[in-house]
């Protein structure tokens, strides 16, 4: 099979079950940016003293490809094969991912600024690329119907992804960098 195909030549690209729709419509920015967020932990997972976070980075990047299909295929989606969809279980797991992680670290009192270890950093660029998917899904959500816990999950996901970086700085034995509040330029 060949990894071209050319249909897309004309800047369209197929959703499936659901015909054809250009290559920058909101549902295509919103799964693509989806698509980006998983090479991102891709990216992440391959770093120095990542070990630890392996296999709950492969389980992400696996959800994500349900989100992903989930947001490349309308809901109203003539397809009479089943999609798997985001569902609230999944939002779930990731708020007691969450909850697990945060039991390790000592509470916030300050904002913290993306950085500390370099995995640290990587996880804080994973969590933005992560907001700004969960931007994306939220435009085409005023628009078209999607899965009705999609949002919920780039959300908590984003959270996870900031708790991550606290732990990666932790485990790494470099305090978080905490913004002071001032302006220091």
């Amino acid at each position: 099979m060949k990894i071209y195909t050319k249909t897309g030549d004309d800047g369209t690209t197929g959703l499936f079950g659901a015909g054809r729709v250009s290559k920058n419509s909101v549902r295509i920015e919103a799964y693509g940016t989806v698509d980006e967020l998983n090479s991102v932990i891709g990216i992440l997972g391959a770093q120095r003293g990542s070990e630890y976070f392996t296999e709950l980075l492969q389980d992400i990047q696996r959800s994500l490809f349900v989100l992903g299909s989930d947001l490349a295929t309308p809901l109203e989606s003539k397809t009479t094969y089943k999609v798997p969809r985001i569902e609230e279980s999944d939002v779930k797991k990731l708020e007691s991912l969450i909850d697990s992680e945060e039991l390790h670290l000592p509470p916030l009192t300050k904002f913290v600024l993306p950085g500390g270890s370099a995995l640290a950093g990587y996880f804080h660029h994973t969590r933005t690329v992560c907001r700004r998917a969960e931007r994306e899904v939220i435009t085409l959500s005023q628009t078209e119907k999607i899965g009705s816990f999609d949002i919920q999950y780039l959300n908590r996901l984003s959270d996870l992804f900031f708790v991550l970086a606290r732990r990666a700085n932790q485990l790494a034995g470099i305090r978080d960098v905490e913004w002071d509040g001032t302006k220091n330029v």
